[in-house]
């Protein structure tokens, strides 16, 4: 007997939860489930590939490829975990893969940028951000248990891949989050929802809004007349570029960063300067030898 939407919803939920896929993306497959059933008025259980086909088609006119994406893997999971069928999506929808450079800041613009922000509290969280090569969720979520003082490290909890890590603290990050939490003085957090009384920022056991944060860089960025695509995670592309030019190991990058993979982090030696410059030099150096030998 088939299921309405609403079980199979809950059912979806439920194994998301067991599956122990993270929030952002049992949000991004719960929304793709919901966008499958208003545009194809049919039974879940239902669906034929000509169906899935003509869904996706039309996906592509409105959507972007990271949108088919995650709808692509939020109905795979949907298929194996709660119809416990196989699915052969890929006869139905291919990805194109498309690796990109990231845009990044030079170090000059990373600072006119952050002296552009007004409110102190989106100057001290993107500055902290940056200057440890922090997610938004993860600055965000930091709290006062997290600052390790003697060894000024920080541990970055609940992190992508569910793996906590230690990233050094610096001296003048360390100074700028004991200043704003001076200004409210929250029980646990760093970055505590700015909403109401002082009394209730004290207490509250939510975080500042990403829109927030997202917005203000925004308007940073367009007051520093820079026209690039950017946002908050580009400072962070930005601080392990950075960390390249001033000649740190890549293998410590790595750990900074919580790559699982060094392929991921050694993307930043393409964006770096100064290696393209020395690696150009040594290749004409290394080609001049071979000239004088022929």
């Amino acid at each position: 007997m088939s299921k309405s939407f609403e079980e199979y919803y809950r059912l979806l939920q439920r194994e998301l939860k067991l599956q122990g896929k993270s929030e952002s993306t049992a949000k991004g497959y719960q929304r793709a489930l919901r966008r499958v059933h208003e545009r194809i008025p049919k039974d879940l259980e239902q669906l034929t590939v000509e169906d899935l086909k003509l869904y996706f088609s039309d996906l592509l006119d409105t959507h972007s490829w990271s949108t088919v994406k995650v709808d692509r893997c939020a109905l795979v999971f949907f298929y194996t975990y709660v119809l416990n069928r196989k699915w052969n999506w890929v006869k139905i929808v291919r990805v194109p893969q498309v690796k990109k450079l990231p845009n990044i800041l030079s170090q000059e613009e990373v600072l006119e940028v952050l002296s552009q922000l007004e409110k102190l509290r989106y100057q001290v969280c993107l500055s902290c951000i940056y200057s440890m090569g922090l997610r938004l969720s993860e600055g965000l979520r930091i709290e006062t248990g997290d600052i390790y003082r003697p060894t000024m490290r920080l541990q970055v909890r609940n992190t992508k891949g569910k793996r906590d890590r230690l990233v050094p603290l610096p001296h003048v990050t360390y100074h700028l989050l004991v200043k704003y939490w001076k200004t409210h003085r929250n029980e646990k957090l760093l970055f505590p929802k700015v909403n109401g009384t002082l009394e209730s920022v004290q207490k509250t056991k939510f975080h500042m809004d990403k829109g927030g944060v997202q917005g203000a860089l925004k308007l940073a960025i367009r007051d520093s007349h820079i026209s690039r695509d950017l946002s908050v995670h580009s400072l962070r592309h930005s601080y392990a570029t950075h960390l390249v030019e001033m000649g740190v190991n890549l293998r410590v990058i790595q750990e900074i960063l919580g790559h699982s993979s060094p392929v991921t982090t050694a993307v930043y030696t393409q964006l770096s300067k100064p290696v393209q410059q020395k690696s150009k030099e040594l290749i004409n150096e290394l080609m001049f030898k071979l000239g004088e030998l022929l």
